[in-house]
């Protein structure tokens, strides 16, 4: 029974996923006036397969791995445009209009993640609240006598200033441990400092600065989380905190946390071109499966915060600079602008074959990265 919910919101996750990105240039590519040919989901054999009256093909097909958007594109050798037809072709719209229908991939998995954080927060989510544990000894929070019990109420940005960086203005409220470790993980990958407000067992408060002199690298041989020394100590159930908002402050709430989530990603993605974060944190379709299987056990909000983050992991990766990329083809399009003119079609051929090896070789490291967890002993 697990291993059929593990599989079948395995399968939903792609299929969410993967068809609002392909939505996202479907939409901004038909807002442009491009013919849309073919938008599938899935490759290989079509499982099923329907005609629209604007000649756009809508496929399911039996490998739900990917899908595409296949767009009228002179540039393509087996598409036979006729003259009338040539004003709906993809390779004859303005710059500006390709790079759109380009970036409308990723962005929609942006907007995605924005729409299920915020129909979490709309229904409410149980919080767990932002209260500390006893600090790992020789920790940063150790040295600046954090305590147990300690609960963090407010955050304050100290930017990159070494230190003697005086407190101005109000401290934001800290809803909860979740919003906390996402502001702790974008200063420590940004290397700024911020301010604590704390409350105590007591009532009593009291604020430490941590400056970005003296907070934890990110490296691939210690848990940053670890080093700056602020956990969130265990609590029952009862003890935690509903975060219930309306329509607009949810949405409001879920931009931000999608913009923190974004920034952080996008730096531990670049620390694995850097050495900074470890090869090892790459996961493969393994992951992905046990992951969707274990949150959509327990629960939907679990899982649609799952959906949420693989969203905005989706929307990254399509806009690395890579051939075969969304990103290939946005720096593409930058070369234009810069250049005045397109890069050939026999030197894109071979970046493609580069950008398809790159993807391969990260798909293979992947896939050895889960049979460690999963499968070696």
């Amino acid at each position: 029974m697990q291993a059929l919910i593990t599989l079948a919101a395995f399968l939903l996750t792609l299929g969410v996923l993967v068809s609002f990105h392909e939505f996202g240039h479907f939409l901004a590519a038909r807002c442009c006036g491009v013919r849309v040919l073919r938008f599938a989901i899935g490759f290989g054999k079509p499982i099923y397969t329907y005609h629209a009256k604007n000649k756009t093909e809508w496929v399911l097909a039996s490998i739900p791995l990917g899908g595409y958007v296949k767009l009228l594109d002179g540039r393509d050798s087996q598409q036979v445009i006729s003259p009338a037809d040539e004003c709906q072709a993809f390779d004859k719209k303005p710059l500006w209009q390709r790079s759109l229908v380009v970036a409308a991939g990723p962005f929609a998995n942006f907007f995605l993640a924005i729409i299920l954080f915020a129909c979490i927060y709309l229904a409410g989510a149980p919080q767990l609240p932002a209260v500390l544990q006893t600090p790992p000894e020789s920790s940063v929070a150790a040295k600046l006598g954090v305590a147990e019990g300690d609960r963090v109420i407010g955050w304050q940005d100290l930017g990159s200033q070494a230190d003697s960086v005086p407190l101005f203005g109000e401290f934001e409220p800290v809803p909860s441990w979740n919003a906390l470790r996402w502001n702790l993980m974008d200063a420590i990958t940004g290397e700024d400092g911020f301010a604590l407000e704390f409350q105590t067992a007591s009532g009593a408060r009291h604020v430490k600065a941590f400056y970005a002199a003296d907070l934890p690298k990110i490296s691939p041989e210690k848990d940053p989380m670890m080093a700056l020394g602020l956990l969130p100590a265990p609590s029952p159930l009862e003890k935690w905190q509903e975060l219930r908002l309306g329509p607009l402050d949810a949405v409001i709430f879920a931009s931000e946390r999608v913009w923190v989530i974004t920034k952080v990603s996008a730096r531990l993605m670049a620390g694995l071109f850097t050495g900074s974060t470890s090869l090892k944190q790459l996961g493969g379709p393994l992951s992905i499966a046990d992951m969707a299987g274990k949150t959509a056990q327990v629960g939907w909000q679990p899982f649609l915060a799952f959906l949420a983050l693989m969203s905005i992991s989706i929307g990254l990766l399509n806009l690395l600079p890579f051939p075969m990329l969304d990103g290939g083809q946005l720096l593409y399009d930058a070369w234009e602008l810069v250049a005045g003119k397109r890069i050939s079609i026999s030197m894109q051929e071979q970046f493609q074959k580069l950008g398809f090896i790159l993807l391969i070789s990260m798909s293979l490291l992947a896939l050895f990265n889960d049979l460690q967890r999963y499968i070696s002993p």
